[in-house]
């Protein structure tokens, strides 16, 4: 008798130490990739070009209502401008797949992972997270705003970072009006 309770308060004290030393990780919403979009913007002396990139998959984890963490991988296959038509749109989305960009061929998604969450006000956080571009991770911060099972997100990109040297005037002098600036706009909006 002595050795059965003595074996179940073991079991017990040994269930509870496990229960305590497991982290709790919050619940995971799925992002509906369909129903998201990425839009990306990048500026050069003459103007500008935009276009959206799809996301592959992704998912924002919450304690309650309150955001926590999130992951996310770009299907880069998938950039296109929306800004031009026929050839001018074909030569510049080549372009912008090729080595002299993002590399494609060998680097066909890219990923972002929250590594840090901070309320910054009702329904909106800073993070700081790690962004994959071209196999290089870089840290980022960019604020993001959740409303219900919608998200939106606002990031400035630079493309310097991540070997993205194209044109730009951090690695070659005497660009003039063929320079290409060095940081990119993504907005983000999310279903979940």
């Amino acid at each position: 008798m002595k050795k059965s309770i003595l074996s179940l308060v073991l079991a017990v004290v040994t269930g509870f130490t496990a229960t305590a030393a497991t982290p709790i990780d919050g619940v995971k919403k799925e992002v509906k990739t369909a129903e998201s979009t990425v839009t990306w913007k990048g500026y050069k002396v003459t103007g500008s070009h935009y276009g959206t990139v799809a996301l592959k998959k992704g998912a924002l984890v919450f304690d309650g209502d309150k955001l926590t963490g999130g992951e996310f991988v770009v299907d880069m296959t998938t950039l296109i401008a929306t800004d031009l038509e026929g050839e001018y749109r074909t030569k510049l989305e080549g372009h912008l797949k090729s080595d002299d960009f993002f590399g494609v061929a060998n680097n066909p998604t890219s990923k972002l992972i929250f590594k840090k969450v901070k309320a910054s006000g009702k329904n909106s956080y800073k993070v700081t997270g790690d962004l994959t571009i071209k196999g290089i991770t870089k840290p980022v911060t960019f604020d993001i705003s959740v409303y219900g099972n919608k998200a939106t997100a606002s990031l400035k990109v630079d493309r310097s970072l991540y070997n993205v040297q194209y044109g730009s005037g951090s690695f070659f002098d005497n660009l003039g009006d063929k320079t290409i600036y060095d940081e990119f706009d993504l907005v983000v909006d999310l279903a979940f």
